[in-house]
């Protein structure tokens, strides 16, 4: 009986993995990519649930920090009524607007934006406008806090579930929180005049990986996306035991017959590189599968050269051979003339990105 459960899973899980590549496998024509993309978008509508209603974003810039080749601007705005992000905006120095921007979500680290500033940095240092925010739970969003301000359940994933349980009871879905807040500082982004908004990127790994994917999904102004150590497929994971927080499973989606590669279809044919590590946990042989999946719909689409795969040697994270070959695939989509290789980097104090 322990495995009961668990191989009752699996094989549901695997069931559902069947039907979806059944209708990848129907594919034949270009007609039926594009009526595949135009689905699966629709699908993934049903899972996240409506989007609330755009509303003021009153940001404020905090203050500047001035360093050399980019500035750092820390800003705060309201991605829903009194609801606040906390961000750092990187913008290249001495370079002419309008420039490509990106937006960068961060993983799991505790310190939010500040733990996960190289991404944003290196794109400053590459000559792109970076706009890293803070998760809901982590960095300066805690919202569990104790006396002296710090998560009394620990911040990050302690606090994830315990936010996306509640709301599941009520039928919400916490990753339509986390994606929300990714729309809306896409808005912020856009605000800027050095922005260009015909070459508009994200980027993230781990939980950061999980944003960017249903940004794909869900962002139709997004121009181009490096989601990095999440992708795989729902089968690996269940396969795996693998846990993970409340927002990285999508209400539905296996009724739907979404996988995690249908993000990334309704993106098509944008350009997007899987970043995936060999010693990940997240199963590299899903991150191969879904790309495989996603050359042959790109194919039909007339563009295979926009998807791409990097497959790199290391544990779970974003480390920089990792984040230089997504700078050089946004180089290869945006025209910037910057050779991809990361100059080293500046360790900001989280006092300083507050």
């Amino acid at each position: 009986f322990p495995r009961m459960r668990q191989d009752w899973l699996v094989d549901q899980v695997r069931a559902a993995e069947a039907r979806g590549n059944a209708r990848r496998d129907a594919q034949k024509t270009k007609a039926d990519a594009e009526a595949y993309v135009k689905s699966v978008q629709e699908q993934i509508r049903q899972s996240f649930g409506p989007l609330p209603e755009k509303t003021p974003l009153n940001a404020k810039v905090t203050g500047v920090v001035e360093r050399d080749g980019y500035r750092i601007e820390n800003v705060i705005f309201e991605s829903r009524p009194g609801y606040m992000v906390t961000g750092n905006l990187y913008v290249p120095a001495g370079r002419k607007s309008p420039m490509p921007g990106v937006v960068c979500l961060c993983g799991h680290s505790l310190n939010g934006k500040a733990g996960e500033a190289s991404s944003a940095q290196g794109l400053a240092r590459q000559g792109y406008v970076a706009f890293i925010i803070d998760p809901v739970g982590q960095g300066e969003r805690f919202q569990y806090p104790d006396e002296s301000l710090k998560s009394r359940l620990g911040g990050g994933t302690w606090e994830h579930l315990q936010m996306g349980n509640h709301q599941a009871l009520i039928g919400e879905f916490l990753g339509t929180w986390f994606v929300w807040d990714g729309i809306r500082a896409l808005d912020y982004l856009l605000t800027r005049e050095e922005v260009d908004p015909k070459h508009v990127g994200m980027t993230g790994a781990s939980g950061g990986g999980t944003q960017t994917t249903w940004l794909c999904g869900l962002e139709p102004r997004f121009t181009m996306a490096a989601p990095a150590c999440f992708v795989t497929t729902f089968r690996r994971n269940a396969e795996n035991e693998l846990p993970a927080d409340t927002e990285q499973y999508p209400p539905r989606a296996l009724a739907l017959g979404l996988d995690l590669s249908d993000f990334f279809a309704a993106m098509a044919p944008k350009p997007v590189i899987i970043v995936a590590e060999e010693k990940d946990f997240f199963d590299v042989r899903g991150a191969t599968e879904t790309y495989e999946r996603l050359k042959r719909l790109y194919t039909l689409l007339g563009r295979p050269e926009n998807i791409q795969l990097y497959l790199g040697p290391d544990q779970h994270g974003y480390p920089r051979q990792a984040r230089e070959a997504m700078y050089k695939f946004f180089n290869k989509m945006t025209g910037v003339a910057a050779t991809g290789a990361e100059p080293a980097l500046t360790v900001e104090k989280d006092e300083t990105l507050w």
